[in-house]
């Protein structure tokens, strides 16, 4: 693999950019593998990185049916945090916001993290008693987190109107908490897991399973079949229909969440703001647009248009709260498929079928979570039984009812 430096990159200025190694390699799939990995986002990525990387497990395929990147892993707002209520979602999303610390220096490409904290809203006393209670859980925790007056968010964030239709009685900042650049992230992993000589297969669908007494075998694809002896479904908002194809069901809805971009400016806004209450969260990308997070459709689709109802209403909110941006142009929309659970956490580890491994249930929290859920389902998979930090999310919960309910920490509105 090419290392990425700033002397290099003058070095292949000099030469007109002409002869940059290529980031990963197109290679036709071989027949067998150890390990197929179903997906090829951040997740599917992540996972087979960590496979090469901490267990040695380098005969590994990335079956991606587009492009690197062209999922959700490049239709989403970026956010990065660990301000979770339960312990069980704190400490992996900990260890997920500490794998993005170092991410850069690890897989030597600039993910531009960027830790201006991330900022929730309260517009009512009511709400700031729940913010409170939110803010003592993460502390009790472990993690960073800290309660701010009307003042104190005004200094930070000079732009917001405290005193609007819906007005800032307060809230509370994780400030490692931040945002990153989801293409390089993608872009990273794939890199990295090139190198150590995982083959990526792009624009290669799965088709089907092969299932032999109850053990996955391998599966059906666009470009033949491909044996494998263990297999790994992380394909977001498309995990039920994969599921399906295996012989059994997930507790999944999946449905479209907006986001949108405007015009770039110049930098104006510091924090990413999260309100709640009316639902907008906004930051501001390295490249001046202001970067808008809106809600999940209220019915279920896998439209990646979205509808107008949420573009309107999430816009409404945020100028509620920056009414200067009024006169700022939209130039762009998109949606994403997200797959929800029951308890709006995520399903991961094994599955009904021996040897076949599931990563689903993100929702809207998918992309903090890459590097932890790649290195903790790379264990899970080696050794065949949940990672200790996954136990918790097994599909064997909705059995005995353990849920871990984080709804309201997902901060959207599903």
């Amino acid at each position: 693999m090419e290392k990425y430096s700033f002397p290099k990159i003058l070095y292949h200025a000099l030469r007109g950019h002409k002869h940059w190694q290529p980031a990963w390699r197109s290679p036709l799939p071989k027949k067998s593998y150890d390990v197929v990995v179903i997906g090829g986002g951040g997740h599917g990525l992540a996972t087979a990185y960590y496979l090469a990387k901490k267990h040695g497990v380098t005969n590994v395929a990335v079956l991606e049916r587009g492009w690197i990147g062209g999922g959700n892993s490049g239709r989403n707002t970026q956010v990065t945090r660990s301000n979770y209520f339960y312990p069980e979602s704190a400490a992996f999303f900990e260890h997920s916001l500490k794998l993005y610390e170092s991410m850069s220096r690890d897989l030597n490409i600039n993910v531009m993290f960027s830790q201006r904290g991330v900022l929730n809203l309260a517009h009512s006393d009511h709400d700031m008693e729940m913010l409170a209670r939110w803010t003592n859980a993460i502390q009790l925790n472990g993690i960073d987190s800290e309660i701010l007056t009307p003042q104190q968010i005004k200094e930070m964030e000079p732009l917001i109107d405290i005193n609007a239709r819906f007005p800032v009685a307060g809230g509370f900042i994780q400030r490692r908490g931040g945002i990153s650049r989801h293409d390089a992230v993608n872009w990273g992993y794939a890199r990295a897991a090139d190198a150590l000589g995982v083959d990526i297969i792009q624009n290669c669908t799965v088709t089907g399973f092969n299932i032999s007494h109850g053990t996955v075998t391998g599966v059906q694809t666009s470009l033949g079949d491909i044996s494998g002896e263990k297999v790994h479904i992380t394909v977001a908002g498309h995990t039920s229909v994969l599921a399906k194809m295996a012989g059994f069901r997930l507790p999944l809805t999946s449905m479209a969440l907006q986001a949108m971009v405007s015009e770039p400016i110049k930098p104006v806004l510091n924090l990413v703001t999260v309100s709640g209450a009316i639902h907008m969260y906004v930051s501001q990308s390295d490249r001046g647009e202001i970067v808008l997070g809106a809600g999940a459709d209220v019915y279920n689709s896998y439209a990646q248009r979205g509808s107008y109802d949420n573009v309107e209403s999430c816009v409404a909110a945020f100028l509620t709260l920056y009414p200067r941006f009024s006169r700022l142009k939209l130039m762009r929309q998109w949606a994403g498929i997200v797959d929800i659970s029951p308890d709006t956490s995520p399903i991961m580890g094994r599955t009904p079928v021996q040897n076949l491994y599931i990563n689903c249930g993100w929702g809207t929290g998918g992309y903090k979570a890459i590097p932890a859920s790649g290195d903790t389902m790379a264990d899970t998979i080696v050794n065949d039984r949940p990672h200790a930090l996954i136990k918790p999310f097994s599909l064997e919960r909705f059995e005995s009812g353990a849920l871990v309910d984080e709804s309201a920490a997902a901060g959207v509105a599903h």
